[in-house]
């Protein structure tokens, strides 16, 4: 029977390699110098967070625009990334926690497989974990389903695949 995985990954040495960029081009640029602003990667696995600090509130944004800039040169979706609050930090420093979310956590998935069943297409959907299996009697009904879901979701990355025959 054919089936086909939706995950939510994310490619954690492009995001390394955007984290580097973003400090390299901070530390160069004029209007940084003589500022401790960075971007750091915190925690392991899927439990990852980056911290950005800034001298201000509005260099923190700055700097979060070269991010993103950065990012999207990695092609690094920013959808999968919440931006926490912004925190003052002694002698009127800022910093932000950016949560990057790996994974598809249960209210989406949840959400997918109830847009799935009212859909009417003769497949199903089952939560494995932190992704979900999506299995039908032919491919052609997997390949609408994958079409459905890229329109449907569009405020998560999603990803398809182990694509079985």
């Amino acid at each position: 029977m054919p089936s086909f995985d939706v995950t939510s990954e994310v490619d954690w040495v492009e995001l390394g390699n955007a984290v580097d960029q973003t400090n390299k081009e901070v530390t160069n640029r004029f209007d940084f110098k003589g500022s401790d602003a960075r971007l750091e990667i915190t925690g392991k696995d899927k439990e990852r967070s980056l911290v950005l600090y800034a001298d201000s509130e509005f260099q923190l944004g700055q700097a979060w625009d070269v991010a993103r800039l950065k990012f999207g040169k990695r092609n690094v979706d920013i959808r999968c990334m919440e931006r926490k609050d912004i925190e003052t930090i002694g002698g009127g420093k800022a910093k932000q926690t950016i949560v990057v979310k790996a994974g598809i956590d249960a209210e989406l998935a949840k959400k997918i497989v109830r847009l799935i069943k009212d859909s009417k297409l003769k497949v199903q959907a089952s939560i494995q974990g932190d992704e979900v299996r999506v299995t039908g009697a032919k491919r052609d009904l997997l390949q609408e389903t994958i079409a459905l879901l890229k329109k449907s979701i569009d405020d998560f990355p999603l990803q398809f695949g182990n694509f079985r025959e």
